[in-house]
């Protein structure tokens, strides 16, 4: 990474962790960051990510659409909240492989100073991702983190190497929320991230829904969830804004994610099963 710092380990590209603790890797099993990749035109996948990409897709080909239409709902997010709020302290959970146009070449292009830390709980991931996370700024800061989001604590005191929570920062959980079951409780993870940030903090959330094409959706989930063993939850529009709890949701709320705070003259997707959101803490830390 060149002169960005980071604060944790390179753990090497080809390594992650079999159940005796041994190193291994292997292209035959799919990984959800890699068949993400694959949906976003990139290079970083093998045959068996391409073909539960393939597969899901059959189903309901707008889940190309839905994942590029995600990155420029990132953007726009991004965008406004270091030139608008003026935040400079990003903490990306969940950020797989970052692809161009990344959190932080978006921030660090409005605030140079910005400070950036991606959060992921897969070890293989981080390495391919501090392979690639070579720009940045000498002001600024970009990190790659080793954390679960089921422990938001933990999420917190990884990102705490880089990022100073007693002043705003931005959290992003943008297509994750969707990985968390029913039963670990996704809205009391985002309570408790919250619990954690400065006033005036916010906290961002895309997610997918079967809203809009319910039968279409479901037998895309149900064919993701037999080749996976990450399954994937559908949520309501209600459900979705339930997320965010007690935290003042930023105009326009909850929307499909093409709705957020559109850019003149972008060209946005028709069909895109994600609702996006962004909030604001409000309260005073909890001691």
């Amino acid at each position: 990474m060149g002169n960005i710092p980071h604060t944790a380990p390179v753990t090497s590209i080809f390594a992650t962790c079999s159940d005796n603790g041994a190193a291994r890797f292997d292209p035959s099993v799919p990984h959800l960051a890699r068949v993400y990749a694959y949906w976003l035109g990139g290079k970083d996948h093998f045959p068996a990510d391409r073909m539960v990409a393939e597969d899901v897709a059959e189903h309901r080909p707008h889940v190309v659409t839905g994942a590029r239409a995600n990155r420029k709902f990132q953007a726009r997010v991004v965008d406004y909240l270091a030139r608008g709020p003026g935040i400079r302290q990003f903490l990306d959970v969940g950020a797989g492989l970052p692809p161009p146009g990344c959190t932080h070449q978006i921030a660090q292009a409005v605030a140079s100073q910005s400070r950036i830390v991606y959060a992921d709980y897969d070890p293989l991931v981080l390495a391919r991702a501090r392979a690639r996370l070579t720009s940045g700024t000498r002001q600024g800061a970009i990190a790659c983190t080793e954390a679960d989001l089921r422990d938001p604590a933990g999420v917190l005191a990884a990102a705490a190497a880089t990022l100073d929570f007693s002043q705003p920062a931005a959290v992003l959980l943008l297509s994750i929320l969707h990985f968390i079951r029913a039963d670990e409780d996704p809205a009391a993870i985002v309570a408790a991230l919250a619990s954690g940030l400065a006033p005036g903090s916010f906290i961002a959330i895309s997610h997918v829904t079967a809203d809009f094409a319910p039968q279409e959706v479901g037998a895309a989930a149900d064919t993701y969830n037999a080749l996976m063993p990450t399954p994937v939850t559908a949520r309501t529009h209600r459900q979705v804004t339930g997320l965010f709890g007690a935290l003042a949701l930023v105009p326009p709320g909850v929307v499909p994610i093409s709705g957020w705070r559109p850019r003149p003259l972008e060209v946005q997707p028709r069909r895109a099963d994600l609702y996006g959101g962004l909030a604001r803490t409000t309260a005073s830390r909890r001691p």
